[in-house]
């Protein structure tokens, strides 16, 4: 119980507690979870045989470490979950600015202290939320931000400047016997960066030229992109040597873990007037997160950048929130997705990729739609043979059509899909598949309706990208 823990340094002597460092403390934490099955990351999928074994060995060797990486994948969310490897709380001199260890205190305040009061002297305890703080690196962070800077409102009352009683301490030492982070590395000023180095190696500290010396105690972590890190000039080699592990990260391997991450991390449990959650098939999904594959490897897509997993998380509410506007508008019960909704991904798109070319006016839009064209082609073939709906071409070929929109009610894209030979059974046959669990009358209508959307859209976007057919299903309008 926190009441019953130690109040003075003597008490804490008394309990048994003993000097260790941060590192050690990670080390000693981690050991315990590796002994009993726990997971480092219990909430970061798709890094078990990759990345997570890296960073248990660079923790194991006490090493600082950089995740270097693409945007989107979770290398700040894996930083600040290093805090769980820290102890419920720590022991600090009661007062201390810098988190002093009531055995070998660092700041002169708590030197005095204990020198004054002995075993007597009162101490506070520490959780470890607090044991952490980051700085997102911008040019113009400074090492009064970062180390500290001196307090003109002490040296006015009578201090030295070369006293450390008249600095101000910056984040860093605020963060002794704790872990610091710093986000985008390479885009400290190199100053700032000779400054870390001497923190990581030299524990000196200079501070408008007067030298502090502090026997910090830190867990230094940092991430970068890759494009910055390599790059010369953009980090000082002397600070690169010194990090201990450099932790490589990555998107998804496969599919059906970028769909996981969606399912994990998007907004879906929703539900708005008279319509239920939402019932997402399997087929919507799997499109979403191929974008995002897709836009991965496309040439018009600027792949140092990267594509980030908040794509296909952005994506896939936009997709549910479309499908919900439908199901209010036209007082339908139950949310079920359609392959035209994804219309409404390219504005949760923009911006999160970056293109290879000079943008134009709409440029950036058309690329996303040709990428959703691809994505839902590619899904179609993984599920039907375009064989098997040629009765469907025909009918489009003989003239005929069969419109449909975003906003159109369940029942009514149903009926009209009625009109294609087999085309209302086929799509019940998918929905019964890929939406087993929806029983009720109006939630098979709407199940059944995004599948013959997708089968329309499907055959549309197959004859449209191949030119395998002259008209094919291009009848199909949205």
């Amino acid at each position: 119980m926190a009441t019953d823990r130690p109040r003075t340094v003597g008490e804490l002597r008394q309990s048994g507690y003993r000097v260790e460092s941060v590192k050690d403390e990670m080390r000693r934490n981690l050991v315990r979870k590796l002994q009993s099955g726990e997971s480092l990351f219990p909430d970061i999928l798709g890094y078990e045989e990759t990345v997570v074994p890296q960073i248990q060995n660079a923790i194991l060797s006490r090493h600082d470490m950089l995740f270097l990486g693409l945007r989107g994948q979770a290398k700040t969310r894996m930083l600040r979950q290093l805090v769980h490897l820290l102890d419920d709380a720590m022991p600090i001199i009661a007062g201390s600015e810098i988190n002093d260890h009531p055995y070998h205190p660092v700041s002169s305040f708590a030197r005095e202290l204990v020198a004054a009061q002995g075993d007597s002297a009162p101490i506070a305890w520490v959780g470890r939320d607090q044991r952490y703080h980051e700085k997102l690196a911008t040019p113009d962070v400074t090492i009064a931000d970062l180390i500290g800077e001196i307090d003109m409102i002490k040296h006015a009352e009578g201090r030295y400047l070369s006293s450390e009683t008249t600095m101000h301490y910056g984040l860093i030492p605020r963060t002794n016997r704790g872990i610091f982070c710093i986000n985008e590395l390479p885009d400290l000023a190199p100053k700032i960066q000779v400054g870390l180095f001497n923190v990581l190696e030299e524990r000196d500290i200079q501070i408008r030229g007067y030298p502090v010396r502090l026997e910090l105690d830190l867990c230094l972590v940092f991430s970068a992109n890759p494009e910055d890190y390599t790059n010369r000039g953009r980090i000082v080699t002397p600070l690169k040597d010194r990090i201990g592990s450099v932790v490589r990260t990555h998107y998804p391997a496969t599919r059906e873990i970028g769909i996981a991450i969606s399912d994990q991390n998007a907004w879906l449990d929703r539900a708005s007037g008279d319509a239920s959650k939402p019932s997402i098939p399997l087929y919507v999904k799997e499109v979403v997160e191929e974008v995002a594959r897709l836009a991965r490897s496309s040439p018009h897509v600027n792949q140092q950048s990267g594509v980030s997993v908040r794509m296909s998380i952005a994506n896939l509410e936009n997709v549910v929130s479309n499908a919900e506007r439908r199901a209010l508008c036209n007082k339908e019960r139950y949310i079920v997705p359609r392959v035209a909704d994804l219309a409404y991904a390219v504005a949760s798109s923009r911006g999160k990729l970056e293109l290879t070319m000079t943008e134009e006016e709409g440029h950036e839009d058309k690329v996303i739609q040709r990428i959703i064209d691809e994505a839902v082609k590619n899904i179609f073939g993984l599920h039907f043979d375009v064989r098997e709906f040629r009765p469907i071409v025909d009918f489009f070929e003989a003239g005929q059509t069969i419109e449909t929109t975003d906003m159109l009610p369940s029942k009514t894209l149903l009926e009209r899909a009625g009109k294609a030979p087999g085309l209302r059974k086929r799509a019940e046959e998918v929905a019964a598949k890929f939406s087993p669990d929806l029983t009720d009358a109006d939630a098979r209508t709407a199940a059944a309706a995004s599948a013959a959307e997708f089968i329309l859209e499907g055959l549309h976007v197959h004859n449209k990208l191949n030119k395998s057919a002259k008209g094919g299903a291009t009848a199909y309008r949205r």
